[in-house]
């Protein structure tokens, strides 16, 4: 039997959501920030190590549905290893794509398995869940550029 593109997605985002290996705490994080969305309780910290201007190290503890931690882990497994001029145009375009702002699959490509939710925004409810970490990371990334506190 043949799986559909969707059927994949779907899987992914129930593996990560499961199994992440990135729901750990990062020994001597440069930055941590918290993420909260009040309309469904999902609660995550992210936390990242930077080495000069190239992301180290992330992970993530908390708790909240399936599509919040998956998207989370799947974030970070995109942006890890990049600097952060590379994350900020990852999560960019992928904020983008979940506003439906962004369709074209060759841009969408830069996302790499973060365009499993390309569809949610078929489910607005769910959106939140899938933006909670993206939002966060957007936040932490502003303190590292204004030298805010960690």
């Amino acid at each position: 039997m043949v799986e559909s593109l969707s059927d994949v997605y779907n899987d992914l985002i129930m593996e990560h959501s499961m199994y992440s290996e990135n729901k750990k705490d990062i020994a001597e994080a440069d930055y941590s920030e918290m993420g909260h969305n009040p309309n469904c309780g999902d609660e995550i910290k992210l936390e990242l190590k930077l080495n000069g201007n190239k992301i180290e190290d992330m992970g993530f503890t908390g708790h909240g549905c399936a599509i919040s931690q998956a998207s989370t882990s799947i974030m970070i497994d995109t942006i890890k290893g990049r600097t952060i001029e590379e994350a900020k145009e990852i999560i960019s375009t992928f904020i983008s794509m979940i506003k439906r702002e962004i369709t074209d699959e060759q841009e969408l490509q830069k996302i790499e398995d973060a365009i499993a939710f390309k569809n949610i925004s078929n489910m607005p409810a769910r959106v939140k869940c899938a933006l909670l970490a993206w939002h966060t990371m957007e936040n932490i990334l502003q303190k590292s550029e204004d030298g805010s506190e960690k």
